[in-house]
């Protein structure tokens, strides 16, 4: 794989060849090309998706990636997850076990559906405290996604044991299961998206867990592939650019889960 450096010069040489042979028309769409084939070639294959699949708009039911989760790792039923990420769980699972913690999925893939059930849900709620649209989708964005924009789309996002931030904070029900998480989920590929003190996104959310060895591939391509005006199709979509959906929400987590 080349480094960022060596990329660089790969495709400044490249480019002082194109010129050189005279053929100035084709230079910024050779080089483009160039680009967009190092990017991809820096993912693997496992990990390369549709612009679909990003988006949420598929059934996790009927693709072969998806494997249902259920006892002793989630009392709900319908629950599911990509193969890897869940394998990867049910290690960190027996691991924690062993440390006497109790670690328990109660929400894990949605699809675009499913998201929009909820956001539709709460835009009908807020409607009263919040009449402005505006306003109301910002306060929805607190906690909940835009569909097509939700990281619980792709398999790798889950939600443990509690909805309640101050169950895991000291004196709560799980504060010792989310210390053994800050120590150890990172041993596992597990990474918390929103944590608190960034500068844009979600509220903090200590239940909230990613597998980064999908996730971030995922993002990368998200981020590559995925504009404001493709997050549409729910009550409320005309303001994914002008909340900044993409640069604030689906990309404003920690970096740490993200590069």
């Amino acid at each position: 794989m080349l480094k960022i450096n060596e990329l660089s010069f790969v495709l400044v040489f490249a480019l002082v060849v194109i010129i050189a042979c005279g053929n100035t028309d084709t230079t910024a769409s050779q080089i483009s090309s160039m680009s967009a084939r190092s990017h991809t070639d820096s993912i693997p294959a496992s990990a390369l998706v549709s612009k679909d699949y990003l988006l949420g708009k598929f059934n996790p039911a009927q693709h072969a990636d998806f494997v249902s989760v259920g006892a002793p790792y989630s009392d709900k039923p319908g629950m599911m997850l990509r193969k890897e990420a869940f394998e990867a769980f049910k290690k960190m699972w027996d691991s924690a076990k062993s440390a006497g913690v109790s670690l328990k999925i109660i929400s894990a893939t949605r699809n675009f559906e499913q998201q929009k059930a909820i956001w539709e849900g709460k835009w009908d709620r807020f409607a009263m405290d919040a009449p402005k649209p505006k306003d109301r989708a910002l306060k929805i964005l607190e906690y909940s996604s835009m569909p097509g924009s939700s990281r619980h789309h792709w398999g790798t996002d889950m939600d443990l044991n509690d909805l309640n931030n101050a169950s895991f904070e000291p004196g709560g029900k799980y504060e010792k299961m989310y210390q053994w998480l800050a120590n150890h989920a990172h041993e596992f590929g597990f990474c918390q998206p929103y944590t608190a003190g960034r500068p844009h996104g979600y509220h903090e959310e200590k239940w909230h867990w990613t597998y980064t060895p999908l996730s971030k591939p995922f993002l990368a391509q998200y981020k590559k592939s995925i504009q404001n005006g493709d997050i549409k199709g729910f009550l409320g979509s005309n303001l994914a650019e002008e909340i900044g959906a993409i640069q604030n929400y689906v990309l404003g987590i920690n970096q740490n889960c993200a590069e």
